[in-house]
């Protein structure tokens, strides 16, 4: 594989997100209560901003490392010493998720899957909490992902990789497992067989002391096991051995946690490496002891076909084996021969692995809009059509909507969202611009429509996007564009809720241009076979005019019982139609906010060319919280956006004195699943 690239950014933390809200469609402020502040030692010109972690095994390249590079040993590494890992740690767990009945006839339920290798930034100096910049990959198509790995590593900066906080509790909202990766580069990377002789080492006892470290580190980090790449060359059988027995062990520690073990196809049990491009008799072995195999680039058809055999005669899934498809360079202009792994005609093969999807933004020029960056990534992994319920014809590109059932994590109440994909070019809150200022943050993302875009019609199909011009809350809204001459309904979520006396549905929309009428669809049974229509019912959500700006709808589902199974709008107008869903919930109660978090402090603070930048933490509040959002009080009364984030530790960089003020003051909210937001929390930081 290639050393990942990736250009590089500011590394400061998010400046921008969402004010206080009392619920998702009725924002007010709440009420600010006073907590303690404490003290903290200066550490003046520190660099105090945290980033994703990374180390050597244990010895450590010679010279000096580059700019903004630290080098660590793993060996060393103890979670109570680590400052960052407050930051680092993911926040939400890994949801459950289930299959709906696909919206087309050639996505397979059971089959193939799809693991993505993704390089979010370079391997240092990768933010822990997102950055004042909405030009960000922000994955949002996690419906047909079954496997994340956080791509990186190199020699000159360090070789395994934890993957940072945001992209785990994105992954995890959807229902996506994360891997971080052990990348032991080869030669003409700048590899070094030492390392790989230090990842393998036991200690007097026979044990291997790095393996009990890697899922230390992924335990205490909150993600789900790691993607295993040995690519050094220069070993033999009797290295090939103890790193068979590494991953046994590795694999058998972290079994207890739910870790997971994905193999990369280079190192042979022979020691050497040697890419393979099949399930075969010399790297047999690691599949058996891993849970999963990359089979490198260079398989083949009949390779393919005799590793589905082979696994299946080892008591394993095929589907447990990921063909390698690099879309690195040329995405979906990329040459695969589809009929290898996911074939129209019968079975699929195996599964397969993109790797650096993250194509779908780099390769776009260098004034690249969100939008755009949406637009790109919509037609790879639902294809030209842009619509899962009519998959594309003979193309050279098999988009994975055409071949791989999605799946939803939209299985308990309350559930909300408000469509936002992790990254903007402002922040709103109940519809109002509350920051300026770009950013990004995944852990801040919505879960998002799995199927996108489904659209129904008898007459012509508007345009249907995630936009950025305007929001109810957060950085995005639906955008729904175009000459309408029938009912369109837009489907959304795929959802397994139960339905309660009492439940409602809120919906935060207006029309840019219109009238248009809006109704709720709602559907308590799923399609009788894939690719047929979803039985909606409707409920009038009313008729909106165009520009009269924003509005919201609560619509009681009186006389339905059972699952809500589906989600949806249907919008009838007559010629140009612009209608924009900002928010969507179902409840079965009013919004109740969370207990506020406790002991708020400032743990480090130091002063930079930028102003002064604080370390902050918290108790984390109890009860369920989505996150946390931090506002600074000016003179006067009136608050500052400073940002959100799922941990209980925040960094603000650059605060300076106001006029007439002799103290910052900072607060921080718990805000819960239907947005609404506790009291406050403040800590004191004196100039």
């Amino acid at each position: 594989m290639t050393q990942p690239i990736a250009p590089r950014r500011r590394s400061v933390v998010l400046a921008g997100a969402a004010g206080a809200a009392a619920a998702l469609l009725a924002p007010g402020p709440a009420a600010a209560v006073p907590g303690p502040g404490s003290t903290a030692a200066a550490a003046e010109s520190a660099d105090l901003q945290p980033y994703a972690s990374y180390w050597f095994p244990d010895s450590l390249p010679a010279g000096t490392p580059g700019e903004g590079v630290t080098w660590r040993s793993l060996s060393t590494w103890r979670p109570e010493d680590d400052p960052d890992l407050p930051f680092n740690t993911a926040a939400v767990p890994l949801a459950p998720r289930f299959t709906p009945v696909p919206p087309n006839r050639t996505a397979r339920t059971g089959q193939a899957r799809i693991q993505s290798l993704v390089s979010f930034g370079h391997t240092s100096r990768n933010p822990s909490q997102g950055a004042p910049t909405a030009d960000y990959y922000a994955l949002t198509h996690w419906a047909y992902l079954d496997e994340l790995v956080f791509w990186g590593g190199s020699a000159g900066e360090g070789l395994i990789l934890a993957p940072n906080a945001p992209v785990v509790d994105a992954a995890h909202r959807h229902g996506v497992p994360v891997l971080g990766t052990v990348f032991l580069p080869p030669v003409h990377w700048g590899g070094d067989l030492r390392w790989t002789r230090d990842l393998v080492r036991r200690d007097p006892l026979g044990r291997f002391p790095l393996a009990a470290k890697l899922v230390e580190v992924a335990t205490a980090h909150g993600f789900d096991g790691w993607f295993v790449n040995a690519e050094t060359e220069g070993g033999d059988a009797a290295l090939g051995s103890e790193m068979l027995a590494f991953v046994r062990d590795l694999r058998d520690r972290g079994e207890s946690a739910g870790l997971r073990i994905t193999w990369y196809d280079a190192m042979t049990v022979g020691g050497t490496v040697a890419w393979q491009g099949a399930l075969n008799e010399r790297n047999e072995d690691f599949f058996r002891t891993a849970d999963s195999m990359f089979v490198d680039f260079r398989w083949t058809p009949s390779r393919l076909a005799s590793s589905a055999t082979r696994a299946a005669g080892l008591g394993r899934s095929r589907y447990e084996l990921w063909a390698g498809v690099d879309v690195e360079a040329n995405g979906w202009n990329k040459a695969v021969d589809w009929d290898a792994i996911i074939p129209r005609d019968r079975d699929h093969v195996v599964s397969y692995g993109f790797y650096r999807p993250e194509w779908t933004r780099n390769h776009l020029p260098v004034d690249r809009t969100p939008g755009r960056f949406h637009a790109a990534d919509d037609r790879f992994w639902t294809g030209q059509s842009l619509d899962p319920s009519a998959p594309d014809g003979d193309g050279g590109w098999r988009a994975p909507a055409t071949a791989v059932a999605d799946r939803s994590t939209v299985t308990a109440l309350p559930f909300a969202t408000t469509f936002n994909t992790g990254h903007g070019l402002r922040w709103y809150d109940g519809g109002t611009v509350t920051s300026g200022t770009e950013w990004n943050h995944l852990g801040l993302q919505d879960r998002l429509p799995g199927r996108r875009w489904v659209v129904r019609t008898e007459g012509r199909r508007p345009a249907v996007s995630f936009d950025f011009a305007d929001a109810w809350r957060g950085g995005s809204s639906v955008l729904v564009a175009g000459s309408v001459d029938a009912p369109v309904t837009l489907e959304l979520y795929a959802t397994r809720l139960p339905l309660r006396p009492g439940t409602a549905v809120e919906l935060a929309h207006r029309a840019d241009e219109g009238p248009v009428t809006v109704e709720l669809a709602v559907a308590t049974e799923e399609p009788a076979r894939p690719g047929d229509p979803v039985p909606y019912r409707y409920v009038p959500a009313g008729t909106l005019r165009g520009g009269s700006g924003w509005t919201t709808a609560t619509l009681r589902l009186n006389g339905l019982s059972g699952e809500l199974r589906a989600l949806g709008v249907r919008l009838t107008g007559d010629g140009a139609v612009a209608y924009r869903l900002g928010g969507l919930a179902v409840r079965c109660a009013a919004a109740r906010p969370p207990a506020p978090p406790t002991r708020p402090r400032v743990t480090a603070r130091a002063t930079t060319g930028d102003g002064t930048a604080l370390r902050l933490r918290w108790t984390a509040a109890p009860g369920p919280v989505r996150h946390y959002e931090l506002h600074r009080v000016l003179p006067g009364g009136d608050r500052r956006f400073l940002g959100g984030t799922c941990q209980s530790a925040f960094h603000v960089p650059g605060l300076r004195p106001e006029p007439g003020e002799r103290a910052a003051r900072i607060e921080i909210r718990a805000v819960g699943e239907l947005y609404a937001a506790s009291s406050a929390v403040s800590v004191v930081h004196p100039w």
